[in-house]
């Protein structure tokens, strides 16, 4: 199973304050040619991922005050990479964090890339070469997602991690196993102290019978607990999941948020914001069947921040059939939802404020860009 390492960042967040993340529900195309991505999707997928990370370089209205920007798995072309990186770097504000899917890739171009980046993934680069020196895996195929950390200072940081889940078709009976990535980072901010970690889809939920990976989170978010009273206070898991809300995940976060066996202050307070591709996705996914779904990001809160349940136009508020959450929970369209992650630690809770608000929820244009929804806030029923 994997290894949990923590990466000490310069993140200068604002004291009394809450942050703010935006869910990039993008549709994902993921059709390939003798396992070659076909030239139009890579060049239309960039231009999607380009058309938000200009958005948010525009520092429009509340944007500037943007923290934390996820895209769903396996979304980004890794020949744009640098494009990516290069925009961060000229155009992001200070103090932000981006999480991006990245294509797949072998693991002999995989190592490389790791190397680009070695300073900041020596973990990884050793765990990449002892595998390498165990077996011939080097063109096992490796979904991993890269983390850009843009700190206080100005200095761009990128983080790299694999899935660990081994599996390209988790539901097929072929023998395409992806590479099992063994490092996962946990990012220790300061001079605030908001700690965050991202995991890539079924990550979230696999577990041998010697280990679970989200145990190992768990256990890892006690011991920053009992060692600095500290929390793991975001988790993002990025996903190309046509059953975001099967029964499996929904199960893990009973178990995560529920303390059923033994108390876990280390997440109590965690935040876990789930980025899945949006419903469009099925248009470029000949083979998947009726009831894939796609879409449906969320956001859970501990039951114990009182949210009202509620349907709204755009999203609702609800329990998840009865979880010890509070579930922000979108529709599948295509569209970017950017709200406020609640430094809970921060707050009073004799305060009536609402813990989780949603700022604004962009849509896509004919032209390729974004615009503002003007979504309502009474009740009504939708697709959400």
């Amino acid at each position: 199973m994997f290894q949990i390492v923590d990466k000490k960042v310069f993140l200068d967040y604002p004291l009394g304050h809450h942050l703010h993340c935006m869910i990039s529900q993008i549709p994902n195309d993921l059709r390939v040619i003798d396992n070659q991505v076909e030239e139009d999707a890579i060049a239309a997928k960039w231009a999607l991922i380009k058309s938000v990370m200009n958005l948010v370089a525009t520092r429009a209205g509340n944007l500037k005050k943007l923290h934390f920007l996820l895209f769903p798995e396996a979304t980004l072309p890794t020949c744009h990479l640098d494009d990516a990186l290069a925009l961060i770097e000229q155009s992001f504000c200070t103090n932000t964090v981006t999480m991006l899917g990245m294509e797949h890739l072998r693991l002999s171009l995989f190592q490389g890339v790791v190397e680009r980046f070695a300073d900041d993934n020596q973990e990884l680069l050793q765990s990449i070469v002892d595998d390498l020196d165990s077996a011939d895996i080097a063109d096992l195929h490796v979904n991993w997602a890269v983390i850009v950390v843009k700190e206080g200072s100005g200095r761009v940081r990128v983080f790299l991690q694999a899935k660990s889940h081994p599996f390209v078709g988790e539901e097929s009976l072929d023998h395409r196993d992806l590479y099992h990535g063994k490092v996962f980072p946990l990012f220790r901010s300061y001079p605030t102290g908001f700690n965050f970690m991202a995991m890539i889809c079924f990550d979230y939920i696999y577990r041998t019978i010697y280990q679970s990976n989200i145990n190992t989170v768990i256990q890892h978010a006690n011991e920053l607990f009992f060692s600095t009273r500290q929390h793991l206070d975001f988790l993002a898991v990025l996903e190309c999941n046509p059953k975001p809300e099967h029964d499996t995940f929904r199960d893990v976060i009973n178990g995560f948020y529920g303390e059923y066996l033994a108390a876990a202050p280390g997440v109590r307070d965690t935040i876990t914001a789930f980025c899945n591709s949006s419903g469009q996705t099925r248009d470029y996914l000949p083979h998947v069947s009726a009831e894939d779904t796609f879409g449906y990001s969320s956001v859970m809160i501990h039951k114990k921040y009182r949210m009202a349940c509620e349907q709204l136009n755009d999203f609702k508020i609800d329990d998840f059939s009865g979880l010890p959450i509070r579930r922000l929970r979108f529709g599948c369209e295509t569209r970017l939802y950017y709200f406020n992650l609640p430094v809970f630690y921060e707050f009073d809770l004799r305060s009536t404020r609402m813990p989780l608000k949603v700022h604004s929820i962009f849509e896509s244009t004919a032209q390729g860009g974004w615009q503002l929804v003007n979504f309502s806030p009474n009740p009504a029923s939708s697709s959400v």
